[in-house]
């Protein structure tokens, strides 16, 4: 299978009309090829004693990466224990993940009730939405409006539904982590002296000189298959923009679970991507670095079907081996839309790359009049409605062009996924 953070890479490098900009983060997905060892995962790095050490991970296997063997899940949990700070890395669209940071939170919580969740997922701006559902005073429609779920993040909020009612449940506090995605963007494309005094205090000082986490970034860089308009003279500049954007989401990040660590008492479950977590180099290393308290980590990675997978032993404390599928748990419809001066409804900025919208036929210039028979006028209401199909279903919209009403119909096929990423 091959690694899906091509598309990625694009999303945070690409500028214009043709690119979504910031998406994620380029070492999110460790889908792994099809190979006993994949170079990203099994680099020199860690700690001392344990680099050049391997160990080979299967499906469904939980590890102690440290001790070199397997463990069971609940062995893990109470080595868990002294932990301050529980880092649990996660692909965004592999619901067997979500599942394992579930039932970590689950387990942690019967452990010690004073209990924390901290999410790379939501944005600082919007904490006090993540207060007012944890308070029980929206319900799930109203939450994911408020918190513009389906701009800020994107990924179907079934992969994190679990985690966030058993939160509002048990009266969990939940942490936004993360920065906004205009102030990541401007480290990314102007530098850091490009914030204000005001945003910098959002974002704190970035430290773009480790050599090894350094290693690590370029090396998930570099084994993509870079696209030939990136190539050249500006692909060291085109990296250096993406390390600035990496290191700024790990500076903050780190340092907001760190804070909200050491104002609450509590013990705090960190759930980012794995490319954040990545040997104890991201935002695990900006919080060791900020303060003593114990930590631990946790990371799942994609095997392909009978396969298993060679992994460095400093990659984490816990390594376990998740199934790769053909196709996430729930369909994503990728439509670039924006709105026009004088015009209530969305408009398609550029024609659809991604299989299903492209499969549909929508266009660019395309008026979007309504979709499942209701008329939508924000971005995140369009995929709120996309959010709630499943693959085998159909979706009617109703768009205008040239002047004509068209009725197109998005099939949620997971057949038109085949070779997205060849």
């Amino acid at each position: 299978m091959k690694h899906s953070s091509r598309k990625l890479l694009l999303r945070i490098l690409g500028q214009g009309a043709a690119f979504l900009l910031l998406a994620g983060v380029l070492s999110t997905w460790l889908w792994s090829r099809d190979r006993a060892e994949d170079r990203t995962l099994t680099l020199p790095l860690g700690p001392e004693q344990l680099r050049g050490r391997l160990i080979k991970v299967e499906s469904g296997q939980l590890y102690s990466a440290r001790k070199g063997k397997p463990v069971s899940f609940e062995v893990m949990v109470r080595e868990m224990k002294k932990a301050r700070l529980v880092h649990v890395g996660e692909t965004h669209d592999n619901l067997d993940m979500h599942e394992m940071q579930f039932r970590i939170i689950e387990a942690l919580y019967r452990q010690d009730p004073n209990l924390a969740i901290g999410l790379e997922q939501v944005t600082v701006d919007l904490q006090p939405v993540l207060d007012r559902w944890v308070a029980g005073e929206l319900d799930e429609e109203s939450f994911l409006r408020e918190i513009k779920w389906y701009v800020t993040w994107s990924f179907n909020y079934g992969y994190y539904r679990k985690i966030f009612d058993f939160a509002r449940e048990h009266r969990l506090p939940i942490f936004a982590l993360n920065a906004p995605r205009n102030l990541i963007t401007r480290v990314r494309m102007q530098g850091y002296e490009a914030l204000s005094e005001e945003e910098k205090q959002i974002i704190p000082p970035l430290d773009l000189n480790n050599k090894e986490h350094r290693l690590l970034i370029r090396t998930i860089f570099e084994s993509e298959e870079i696209p030939p308009q990136m190539k050249g003279a500006n692909l060291d500049s085109m990296f250096e923009a993406l390390y600035r954007a990496q290191v700024a989401w790990d500076e903050t990040m780190g340092r907001n679970a760190v804070r909200a660590a050491e104002a609450t008492g509590r013990r705090v479950v960190v759930l980012a991507g794995s490319g954040h977590m990545l040997y104890g180099l991201g935002l695990n290393l900006r919080a060791r670095l900020l303060s003593s308290l114990p930590q631990v980590t946790i990371i799942g990675v994609q095997l392909a079907e009978g396969k298993s997978l060679k992994v460095s032993r400093g990659l984490a404390d816990f390594v376990y081996g998740v199934k790769a599928k053909d196709y996430p748990a729930y369909p994503a419809v990728s439509v670039n839309l924006k709105k026009v001066d004088g015009l209530n409804n969305l408009v398609v900025a550029a024609r659809p790359i991604e299989p299903l919208a492209r499969a549909a036929g929508l266009e660019k210039g395309d008026v979007i009049l309504s979709v499942d028979g209701k008329e939508v006028f924000e971005v995140n209401d369009f995929r709120m409605i996309l959010a709630g199909f499943t693959w085998g279903e159909e979706v009617k919209i109703k768009v205008l062009r040239n002047g004509e009403v068209l009725t197109l119909d998005l099939n949620l096929d997971p057949s038109l996924l085949k070779g997205k990423n060849g």
